[in-house]
């Protein structure tokens, strides 16, 4: 018997995510036919629209579906803005009856509502979306892997990790030879394991390979919620504040305030974006002396305040 999976569409979700996990299916079944099948469903049964536009028609609504043996979650910005009850309700049932449940790209934020983690679990999701998560969900254990397979519990970045995670699954139950042979098709150099990074390291993400500057950067990622000064991480480093100035404006072209400030901007987007947070606490967990000097500064950078590119999102 064929082994079924059923991705559940949520609006907005990773086209890239989804496709990278059912090509490999499909390529399996090319080698040996009739592995797997999989369908696609939505909240109402009805087409379903990704981020980048495209629309895919599904084959029933969740609630149609009874006994599953592998369920995907599969979303994109904001996971939450469709999430219900009865969604929640289902998925819990669905585990109760032997599901294995999974959560690609911002799925884990459904899977985590429904309140289907507890703290000794280990999940993942897009590493966008991982401090959204962390302030929404503190008590849960997330790591910054390509994906986790946890028991029933399966979670995945999204994008091309998603080829990843299914190569290891097909592995597991049919072994690595086909995994190899499918990787193959998709002329991918080799198969990424789960642990691997998600994001590219500090010194190929700005192109600098000075290694004081990369502890820099690094600190400044660590401590977005309380900044330091510049002369707190010239001091950590073993340079002057001056010497660190000229560092950044020799590699980077920049001060060590503005690009520290972008970072802690983009974070701040982060959670606008993906989280129903008030401007208020944004503006806190990112380091801002008041909400007004934080939108401000928001405005400059993006274009628009907090509020309007919330609701440009949704």
């Amino acid at each position: 018997m064929p082994e079924d999976f059923y991705f559940l569409l949520l609006p907005g979700f990773s086209a890239l995510g989804f496709m990278s996990a059912v090509e490999p299916l499909r390529v399996a079944n090319r080698f040996k036919p009739d592995l797997y099948r999989w369908r696609i469903i939505s909240s109402d049964g009805m087409p379903v629209v990704a981020s980048n536009g495209i629309l895919l028609n599904a084959d029933a609504a969740f609630a149609q579906i009874t006994r599953a043996s592998t369920i995907f979650v599969v979303a994109g910005f904001d996971p939450l803005a469709c999430y219900t009850r009865a969604l929640g309700d289902w998925l819990k049932r669905e585990y109760r009856h032997g599901a294995t449940l999974g959560g690609i790209d911002t799925g884990s934020f459904v899977l985590a509502q429904a309140g289907l983690f507890d703290p000794s679990h280990v999940l993942t999701l897009h590493w966008e979306a991982l401090a959204a998560f962390r302030e929404r969900y503190p008590n849960l254990k997330t790591t910054q892997e390509l994906f986790e397979i946890d028991g029933r519990r399966i979670t995945c970045a999204g994008g091309t990790a998603s080829i990843d995670m299914m190569l290891a699954l097909i592995a597991r139950r049919h072994g690595a030879e086909l995994a190899a042979t499918i990787s193959e098709q998709f002329v991918l150099g080799r198969i990424r394991q789960h642990s691997d990074r998600q994001r590219l390291e500090i010194a190929a993400r700005y192109g600098v390979h000075n290694r004081k500057l990369i502890q820099v950067i690094s600190m400044m990622e660590r401590h977005i919620d309380s900044p330091l000064t510049s002369a707190m991480l010239a001091r950590e480093v073993g340079v002057t504040r001056r010497q660190l100035e000229r560092l950044f404006n020799s590699t980077l072209n920049d001060t060590p305030a503005r690009f520290y400030q972008r970072l802690r901007l983009e974070r701040a987007r982060e959670f606008i974006q993906q989280t129903d947070m008030t401007v208020a606490a944004v503006c806190a967990a990112c380091g801002f002396e008041s909400p007004s000097h934080f939108s401000r500064t928001y405005r400059a950078q993006f274009g628009l305040s907090p509020t309007d590119d919330r609701r440009a999102r949704r």
